[in-house]
């Protein structure tokens, strides 16, 4: 079969480096797995996801000559839909019972914001005064 760019593939994980994972294919041929391409969450460390000798099913993303560039994360089938919203945008609606208060008043949103302001403003100024040398420690000519 001809390796070709789309096609969903298996292979064995022969080499995991700081970047990737380097998947043998069929006929001998070697792809790379991107760190990027592993997981849909950041991935520190790829070995929280593969190890050495681990059959996968990959997507090959791009061949370009011997080059065969692979990916784990396009392989997984998408996750399911409920009434055309993808499950991320659904997961707001099961927040927690004290998440969900009421709407407060504009006024307390103002005094919150106004007080929250003017704190930063002080820390602020305390930061940067003490960087300065303070008050009243200006240099006489």
């Amino acid at each position: 079969m001809a390796m070709e760019a789309g096609s969903i593939v298996e292979g064995k994980v022969t080499r995991i480096t700081n970047f990737g994972a380097f998947v043998e294919l069929e006929e001998g041929k070697v792809g790379l797995i991107h760190i990027s391409e592993v997981a849909d969450v950041y991935v520190n460390d790829i070995h929280d996801f593969l190890n050495e000798g681990d059959t996968v099913q990959v997507k090959i993303v791009n061949v370009d000559g011997n080059k065969i560039a692979l990916s784990l994360k396009q392989a997984k089938t998408k996750p399911p839909e409920i009434d055309g919203q993808p499950f991320k945008q659904r997961r707001a609606d099961f927040r927690k019972p004290q998440q969900r208060q009421l709407s407060a008043s504009f006024e307390d949103k103002l005094s919150k914001f106004l007080k929250d302001s003017d704190e930063r403003l002080t820390d602020l100024k305390r930061k940067t005064d003490s960087k300065r040398g303070g008050r009243g420690s200006r240099r006489s000519d």
